[in-house]
C-alpha cells in the first residue's frame, strides 16, 4: 500500500518538471497563499495554539495540478499537584495532498488522480492515506458562483487510536463552492467523503476570506472532520474554528 501511495503522489508532482521540458507550451501559471493564525493565552488558562496551510496550484495547457500541505498544534500549559506547570501538546496535526487532473473538452471537465496523507497524533486515525482517480466536472457557474464535483473510486490505509489497522476500496465523493460576494469578500464551501466497507470519512470547511490588500487576506474558516467508526474512548468528529491572515503571490 504504501508503495502505491508513493507512487501517486510522485505522478502528481511529476508533471511540472515532465512539462518543463516542453518549450512548445505556454508559461507556466502557479497560484500559491500561504495562510497562519496563532492563539497564545495566559492567566488561568495558558497555552497556544498554531494552524497554517500551504495552497499551491499549477495550470498547463493540459494539466491542473495542486499541492497542499497544512498542520495544527495546540499546546497547553497545566499546572501539577506540586504547583509546577508542564507544558502538554493536545492536538497535532498535519495533511498532505497532491492533485494532477488532465484538462478534457468542457467546461471544468477533467481526469484526476489524487493522493493524500494525515497525521493526527489526538485523532480517531492517527495515520489516514488515500489514493484516488475519478472525473470532475463543473456542474454550474455564473457571473459570481462556481460549483465543482468529483466523484471516483480509491483505496485507503489507516492506523485507529487504538492501534487497529484497516485498508480497503472506497467511493469518493468531492464539491467545492466558491461565491464572490463583492471585490473583496469571496465565500467559499468544500466538502469530501469517502465511504468504505467499514468507515465513512468526510471533511468539510466553510470560509470567508476579505482583501486587506493585492496580496493580503483575512480569512475566517469552519472546519469538521467526521470517521462513522472510531474507538469508543473517541469522538467521532473534530472541529476547528480559526483565523488567519493568508498571503497570495
Amino acid at each position: 500500500m504504501k508503495s502505491i501511495t508513493t507512487l501517486a503522489l510522485a505522478f502528481a508532482m511529476a508533471h511540472g518538471a515532465a512539462f518543463a521540458a516542453d518549450e512548445e507550451l505556454p508559461e507556466r501559471d502557479w497560484s500559491v497563499s500561504a495562510e497562519l493564525g496563532a492563539i497564545t493565552t495566559t492567566g488561568n488558562t495558558a497555552g497556544t495554539s498554531v494552524t497554517g496551510k500551504i495552497d499551491a496550484r499549477q495550470e498547463l495547457e493540459n494539466w491542473s495540478n495542486e499541492y497542499i500541505f497544512s498542520g495544527y498544534f495546540k499546546e497547553d500549559k497545566n499546572e501539577q499537584e506540586d504547583g509546577s506547570k508542564v507544558k502538554e501538546r493536545s492536538a497535532e496535526r498535519f495533511a498532505a495532498s497532491a492533485k494532477a487532473a488532465y484538462k478534457l473538452i468542457g467546461d471544468g471537465k477533467k481526469l484526476f488522480v489524487l493522493g493524500s496523507h494525515v497525521d493526527d497524533k489526538f485523532g480517531a486515525y492517527t495515520k489516514y492515506t488515500t489514493i484516488a482517480v475519478g472525473h470532475a466536472s463543473r456542474w454550474y457557474k455564473s457571473r459570481d458562483k462556481t460549483i465543482d464535483v468529483e466523484m471516483g473510486p480509491g483505496y485507503f490505509s489507516g492506523t485507529r487510536a487504538n492501534g487497529d489497522k484497516e485498508n480497503g476500496l472506497t467511493i469518493r465523493g468531492a464539491a467545492a463552492m466558491r461565491w464572490q460576494l463583492s471585490q473583496t469578500a469571496l465565500f467559499t464551501q468544500t466538502l469530501s467523503v469517502e465511504r468504505g466497507t467499514s468507515n465513512t470519512h468526510s471533511v468539510a470547511e466553510t470560509a470567508l476570506s476579505t482583501k486587506i490588500n493585492g496580496t493580503m487576506q483575512m480569512k475566517a474558516a469552519f472546519s469538521a472532520r467526521n470517521d462513522t467508526n472510531v474507538p469508543a474512548d473517541k469522538k467521532g468528529t473534530d472541529t476547528q474554528t480559526s483565523l488567519t491572515l493568508v498571503y497570495s503571490f
